[in-house]
């Protein structure tokens, strides 16, 4: 079981629940259970959770844009937005992070059999700390479950060989964990290029929390919605910079609410 859980690891879901959707700054978000998320994340489609740093990108980079308009699945992983959204709208909505969709994703049994998934890494540090931590969970991942992923430039992502393997081995599950900006972008190119439909789960740092790539974040913290905090005073250099990016987020939606944000330039 994940560190922090409490959830049952036999937990049998269901297809029993009533999506409940809003939509926040022209996303449309999945406002229901973190079990109800899993629930339809399974089902196969592209699933995001964007951060605060990366919704801010949202009047800049249409290609972000892109990807999380066309998501089939949003999870709502900003505590900044949820705890806005509250305050302008007066309604509340429960936050699930992607640390919290990731455990819960590991509690159903889907990733396995070996072979069923394709794990989308950023180096080849970050496979190996994130297998050795599978393995120590039950799983038998190897290299051959991973691709590594090349540096990708601004625009649209074109990955043929990515695609090449996703369309040889079909996968029932992408778990891609890039940075947010990134990672969106390419969920919508597997999402295009498939003749299938997998679970692309864009899940980012998650995993890294878990396996020590990422500072560990305790279960409460991400329950307080606190986890940027915990990043923050790990690498101040670079994540400081990151999250006071992220202010950028409260006149975006005191301005636009439920509208996507006028695309004012794109940097790419």
């Amino acid at each position: 079981m994940f560190p922090g859980s409490t959830a049952k690891t036999n937990m049998n879901i269901q297809p029993s629940y009533q999506p409940l959707f809003q939509r926040i700054l022209g996303i449309r978000f999945f406002i229901g259970s973190a079990e109800a998320a899993v629930q339809i994340g399974l089902q196969g489609g592209l699933v995001v959770v964007p951060a605060a740093p990366a919704l801010v990108e949202l009047q800049t980079n249409k290609y972000y844009r892109e990807a999380v308009f066309n998501a089939d699945l949003a999870i709502t992983d900003s505590g900044l937005m949820v705890l806005l959204w509250q305050l302008l709208s007066g309604k509340r909505i429960p936050r699930v992070s992607g640390l919290k969709y990731l455990k819960l994703l590991h509690e159903t049994k889907a990733l396995q059999p070996r072979g069923s998934v394709l794990w989308v890494m950023p180096n080849a540090t970050a496979r190996d700390q994130n297998l050795a931590w599978l393995r120590s969970q039950g799983y038998d991942f190897n290299e051959d479950d991973c691709y590594l992923a090349p540096h990708y430039a601004g625009g649209r992502i074109v990955d043929d060989s990515l695609a090449d393997i996703v369309a040889r081995q079909k996968p029932r599950h992408i778990v891609v964990c890039l940075g947010g900006g990134t990672q969106e972008r390419v969920g919508l190119m597997l999402k295009e290029a498939c003749d299938f439909k997998p679970s692309i789960h864009c899940i980012g740092a998650a995993i890294g929390f878990l396996t020590g790539s990422q500072v560990r974040i305790p279960a409460w913290a991400d329950k307080f919605f606190l986890g940027w905090l915990f990043r923050c005073l790990s690498e101040p250099g670079k994540f400081v910079p990151r999250y006071w990016k992220a202010c950028k987020l409260v006149p975006m939606m005191i301005h636009y609410r439920e509208n996507a944000p006028k695309l004012v330039s794109s940097a790419v």
